[in-house]
């Protein structure tokens, strides 16, 4: 069994060294158990995001041909195996399995994920910021979820897991808007019809270069938006420890300074993807450590109250 699992946990780092530079320095933080089941579960959903969108590692494409619904429908059948705890044989979804069994997590925030798939296959439109809100949560928040049950916290810690919930649902608005032109160009869009229309913008024709001032302003609203539910979920970091703190807080900042370059940038910004450089990343670690000494007085449990912010299904 002891080799099975090192495998699988080699498999896993291997995953995130080639997949997210942000990530695998923010995982670099936590403590040795935490950051293995942290690569656990980055394994998992970075493999079952390539297989729906037929990508390796988020960049090039695979030679996998089958129609999407096929491919969601391995996708479900795998994790449901992992969540029953029966082998797979494929290393992400083993992985899935182990970090199920080792922390307690609910099969409900897997299932999340996946319906997040779902939404992106079967392209369900997005009339209201609820419905961005909805997808940020299938895809991003449930993944916050997810990663604060690794970190330690409690499955039944529902306030803290809420401003984890927060966390992700930042780091998704703020990938809408890094990538809203390439998605666009994909053929997706996530930015509400209401939206476009209080620019005067039209679904087909919003991400036109002749278009990009009014967009760039829609793009500065997911940035501030992404500012909120960050502010909220600085309030859940007095309930991690010290390490697991300083992760997320240095995530935060390295995916706020994203959103908020773009924001800055505001037409311009529209026309190349966004990114932080290295010393901006060690900066953000820098002053997230910093924070992580303070946390308890500058967030005190257990937060003012989540007015307005979207509320995750129980």
């Amino acid at each position: 069994m002891g080799h099975v699992v090192t495998d699988v946990i080699g498999h896993a780092r291997a995953a995130i060294a080639r997949g997210s530079k942000s990530f695998a320095l923010a995982s670099k933080l936590f403590d040795p158990v935490t950051r293995d089941r942290a690569m656990l579960l980055y394994a998992w959903c970075r493999h079952t995001d390539d297989v729906i969108d037929g990508q390796i590692l988020g960049q090039g494409r695979n030679d996998d041909q089958r129609p999407p619904a096929e491919r969601l429908a391995e996708v479900e059948r795998l994790t449901e195996m992992a969540l029953a705890d029966q082998p797979t044989g494929v290393p992400a979804y083993d992985a899935l399995a182990q970090v199920v069994r080792e922390t307690g997590m609910p099969p409900q925030y897997p299932r999340d994920l996946v319906e997040g798939f779902r939404i992106d296959m079967e392209e369900r439109p997005f009339r209201t910021f609820d419905d961005t809100l909805a997808y940020c949560y299938h895809v991003a928040g449930c993944v916050g979820v997810m990663m604060a049950i690794v970190m330690g916290v409690s499955p039944d810690d529902e306030p803290t897991l809420d401003r984890a919930c927060d966390l992700g649902i930042a780091f998704q608005l703020n990938n809408i808007a890094r990538d809203v032109v390439e998605d666009a160009m994909n053929g997706r869009r996530y930015i509400p019809d209401d939206w476009l229309a209080s620019v005067d913008l039209l679904p087909n024709s919003f991400a036109f270069p002749a278009n990009r001032r009014q967009l760039a302003r829609l793009v500065a609203r997911l940035v501030f938006a992404a500012e909120t539910y960050e502010a909220s979920a600085q309030f859940g970091t007095p309930a991690l420890s010290r390490r697991a703190a300083w992760a997320v807080l240095a995530a935060a900042r390295i995916y706020g300074g994203i959103g908020r370059k773009v924001r800055d940038a505001g037409a311009d910004g529209l026309e190349h993807r966004m990114s932080t450089s290295k010393a901006e990343k060690l900066q953000a670690v820098s002053v997230a450590f910093a924070e992580t000494l303070t946390r308890a007085r500058r967030w005190p449990l257990p937060g003012p109250p989540r007015d307005g912010l979207w509320t995750r299904p129980r």
